[in-house]
């Protein structure tokens, strides 16, 4: 195992004393290109191109000497320190920080960023990061090859947002550039980059306010979940009472990450209560009233949507693939249509018990766990204790067993 390993950031600034030193004593030094290439990386030292860290760490494991690994940035924040710790390798390593890629990018950009959502996108995690962008107003993007620039702007269609693009902080061949999203695609970035994402109405209750956490303020807004329709704008109309609703959403469990389907929106308190939650939403109604009431109920409560008008099962062929999905219109057809889109789960809810059948025996058939529920509500005026509203449904949920379950 190495006798030694420290870990340098480097964020373009001239090396501090203590890791010039500690890569002047070094056997083994790890890093990108740019990095091996600095003069003060030892003529005798053995070089490892940095790709996979894994595979960088077990070489470290079996040297001996003295290993040094560069990395840009801060290497604790998302960085390589997390891997050379794993237990397997049995690394003891050191820690020299320097300015992370994010704080350095939103430097450039002049921007304060402790109410910024911090992401990575990589292939496997870019759509991810892409609901993150759709869900708030100011995210920055530590992105990758094949996760950049261009592939964020392709996959936020429909949804405007300006970008600033920082590439390769801290060299000679630094460049930071602002384009809106939708042209983000008309250019060829250079790696490494950070683009920082904004757009949106920004919180009313929170805008111009120093702030207390980094990231979203979870106590921005109404306290409670499930809110009254009185915070809606009053009577919501059929299917949408507020027992119905927290019970659709605690099936779904919208989270920060995911995309929401909301099919026949209605007043918009589902897809409202789901953004609130973290999560990226797309309102979907064939009444354009309803699409105009949810977008200023958003607005109101500041909160981001996306919001599409047309009638399902048609309109939602072309929208970005969901991971979660309410339908509150459409019936049968349209949880069918859903369903073949795969998304981990469905919720819905129908007035009889013959109408829930035939749903329940759809998405059985598609494979997913189905159960039901008989929900009777009551609502009582306290000042009498009279009965005031009674509802009734059935509610269905449908959940897809985990790939090798």
């Amino acid at each position: 195992m190495a006798d030694r390993v420290t870990v340098i950031g480097w964020d373009g600034s001239p090396l501090t004393a203590a890791a010039s030193a500690a890569l002047g004593a070094a056997t083994l030094v790890a890093g990108a290109a740019h990095h091996l290439a600095l003069p003060e990386v030892p003529a005798g030292a053995e070089r490892i191109r940095l790709g996979s860290v894994a595979l960088a760490a077990r070489r470290i494991a079996a040297h001996r000497g003295t290993a040094v690994v560069l990395a840009d940035g801060d290497p604790g924040f998302f960085g390589v320190v997390r891997t050379l710790r794993a237990p397997e390798f049995g690394l003891e390593v050191e820690v020299v920080p320097a300015v992370s890629s994010v704080a350095a990018a939103f430097a450039r950009a002049g921007m304060p960023w402790d109410d910024a959502q911090v992401v990575v996108a990589h292939r496997r995690t870019l759509r991810r990061a892409v609901n993150v962008c759709r869900a708030h107003t100011k995210v920055a993007v530590l992105t990758s090859p094949g996760a950049g620039p261009a592939e964020l702007g392709l996959l936020l269609e429909g949804v405007h947002r300006s970008f600033v693009i920082c590439e390769e902080l801290g060299t000679a061949r630094e460049r930071v550039s602002v384009v809106t999203s939708d042209k983000a695609a008309d250019h060829t970035w250079r790696d490494p980059n950070v683009v920082i994402v904004l757009g949106g109405p920004a919180r009313p209750d929170t805008a111009g306010e120093t702030g207390w956490i980094a990231g979203r303020d979870p106590s921005a807004g109404p306290r409670g979940w499930s809110l009254p329709a009185e915070a809606y704008g009053g009577d919501l109309g059929e299917g949408e009472p507020q027992l119905l609703r927290a019970s659709q959403l605690a099936r779904l469990g919208p989270r920060v990450g995911d995309l929401v389907w909301d099919i026949g929106c209605g007043s918009g308190a589902f897809a409202v209560e789901a953004a609130r939650a973290g999560a990226a939403v797309i309102a979907v109604d064939s009444d354009r009233a309803a699409c105009a009431r949810t977008d200023a109920t958003a607005r109101r409560l500041g909160v981001q949507l996306q919001i599409v008008h047309g009638t399902a099962p048609h309109v939602l062929e072309n929208l970005p693939e969901p991971d979660v999905v309410r339908v509150a219109g459409g019936g049968a057809a349209v949880v069918s249509a859903v369903a073949d889109r795969r998304p981990q789960r469905i919720v819905t809810h129908a007035a009889t018990r013959d109408a829930a059948e035939l749903i329940g025996r759809d998405l059985t058939e598609h494979g997913y766990g189905v159960e039901c529920a008989l929900l009777q509500s009551v609502e009582l005026d306290t000042r009498a204790w009279t009965e005031k509203e009674r509802s009734v449904a059935f509610l269905l949920s449908g959940v897809l067993p985990k790939r090798g379950a």
